[in-house]
């Protein structure tokens, strides 16, 4: 995976629940998505994005999970990302 933009979001301890993911993925030897750096690097402010992702993508919808990330997916590629 290419390093990210801004070196020392990536290089940071962080904290919160992704840092101790990242920590899993690089013990494994696997690749660490870059969001989850920008998620660990100042968990006190992306919880909430954190949750408010969560629930509107798993929480109660007329749409199934696996639609609404079909939705997500679809996006991203629109927007020519690789999430």
């Amino acid at each position: 995976m290419r390093p990210m933009f801004l070196s020392e979001v990536e290089q940071a301890d962080g904290g919160g629940a992704y840092a101790r993911l990242i920590g899993v993925l690089r013990a494994a030897g696997r690749p660490v998505p870059q969001i989850m750096h920008l998620f660990a690097y100042k968990p006190d402010r992306t919880d909430f994005l954190s949750r408010f992702t969560q629930g509107v993508m798993r929480g109660p919808s007329p749409l199934p999970a696996g639609f609404r990330e079909l939705i997500a997916a679809f996006t991203s590629r629109r927007n020519d990302c690789l999430f």
